[in-house]
């Protein structure tokens, strides 16, 4: 796969991942999950006001978790494929954080502590592992491997 056509793949599981029908919604916060393949796991927890959540998995028995306390965060999470893991977590205000992952047993996770920061993870293939931590303001990270 070209990395023009990984970017596009997973720019379009991020794009899904957040709109999808059925959101729950508290204090302005939204939490959005979508599986459709069997053996799949979703977890999500939020405290604060106007945070974001999406966890998409299409596969087989991939997992996800993340975890948002603070305001204006947005965490996606999109999955296709088989046996990926992906984790973010997230403390503080106006944070970003995306992991997209195509392929088989990949592992993704994400740590934010502050304000304004910024951190994508995209792969593709077989067992790619990557991980981002962030502490502090206007950070920026971009993964991405094949």
């Amino acid at each position: 796969m070209t990395f023009s056509k990984l970017f596009k793949t997973a720019a379009l599981s991020l794009m899904i991942a957040l709109p999808v029908a059925g959101a729950a919604s508290a204090n302005g916060s939204y939490v959005n999950v979508q599986q459709w393949g069997v053996g799949n796991a979703a977890a999500g927890a939020q405290t604060g006001w106007f945070n974001d959540m999406g966890i998409y998995q299409n596969g087989n028995y991939n997992s996800a978790a993340a975890t948002q306390n603070g305001n204006w965060n947005t965490t996606v999470i999109g999955q296709t494929g088989y046996g990926n893991a992906a984790s973010a977590a997230t403390y503080g205000s106006g944070n970003v954080s995306g992991i997209a992952q195509n392929g088989a047993y990949n592992s993704a996770s994400t740590g934010q502590l502050g304000y304004g920061n910024g951190v994508a993870i995209i792969q593709n293939g077989f067992g790619n592992s990557a991980s981002s931590s962030q502490v502090g303001t206007g950070n920026t990270a971009v993964i991405v491997q094949n």
